[in-house]
């Protein structure tokens, strides 16, 4: 699927009318696709996990796989040259495996150690790897070209994934994603309900939370790069430079 994309990528006959989405007929046909899956399966799964499940199991599954991505946010955190992430997560890991039993409960946020979320397509963006086209994946949804292959090296890489019993695996894969869902049920009904149209939203919403993760929450703004006639404003993530240029310039 990567791959596919990536060839996509190529394909510089194809125009949408937003620059970061010259792939937008395709997408919306993912995005179609998609919403069938998730109205068909996905959704009704959540909701029957979110209404029988009682509250203090969901919190310690979600805390449990949140442990985990703070393995590989220990990793990139390294990669991206953030020390003090990098040990923040660590300290994570370290406590909430520990006393936390497995990471199923979230002491290290009760002693005050944040989350620091990072991945493998932050890494990237941080060296100065374009995002690439937005594109719409099958099942995963909202992603770019760079985000995608992230995507790729972050499942590959993930703890579950190391399992080498194959039902334990997929039981764990598909716990994971059911939890993932029943999170976010509220918002994307809302975004449904209150968006004329809700594939522009979650496509701009999508890039510029990208933007906002890769620069942990300080992107540059057109002041910053340039001078210009123009009120202040976000600058368009192809426009941005690399965080490590932003760092040591």
């Amino acid at each position: 699927m990567v791959v596919a994309v990536l060839l996509l990528q190529g394909c510089t006959s194809l125009r949408g009318p937003d620059p970061a989405d010259p792939l937008e007929p395709l997408n919306r046909k993912v995005t179609a696709f998609n919403d069938v899956a998730d109205d068909l399966v996905l959704r009704p799964v959540a909701v029957v996990y979110g209404e029988y499940l009682p509250t203090v199991v969901k919190k310690g599954i979600s805390n449990f796989f949140s442990n985990q991505s703070d393995v590989m946010s220990f990793f990139n955190s390294l990669a991206q040259l953030k020390l003090d992430a990098a040990m923040k997560n660590l300290a994570r890991v370290g406590i909430n495996t520990s006393i936390g039993i497995g990471g199923i409960i979230d002491w290290a946020t009760e002693f005050k150690i944040d989350k620091q979320k990072e991945d493998f397509g932050q890494t990237m963006a941080y060296w100065g790897v374009s995002s690439g086209p937005y594109v719409v994946l099958p099942f995963f949804g909202p992603s770019t070209v760079r985000d995608s292959f992230g995507l790729w090296v972050d499942t590959k890489t993930d703890v579950n994934q190391q399992l080498t019993d194959v039902s334990s695996r997929n039981v764990l894969t598909v716990l994971r994603l059911t939890d993932k869902r029943e999170r976010y049920l509220s918002l994307s009904d809302a975004v449904k309900q209150a968006s004329l149209d809700p594939y522009s939203f979650t496509r701009d919403a999508y890039l510029q939370k990208r933007v906002n993760d890769i620069y942990d929450g300080n992107p540059p703004l057109v002041d910053d790069l340039e001078e210009s006639d123009e009120p202040t404003k976000m600058v368009a993530p192809n426009q941005i430079p690399p965080p490590w240029k932003q760092k040591y310039k």
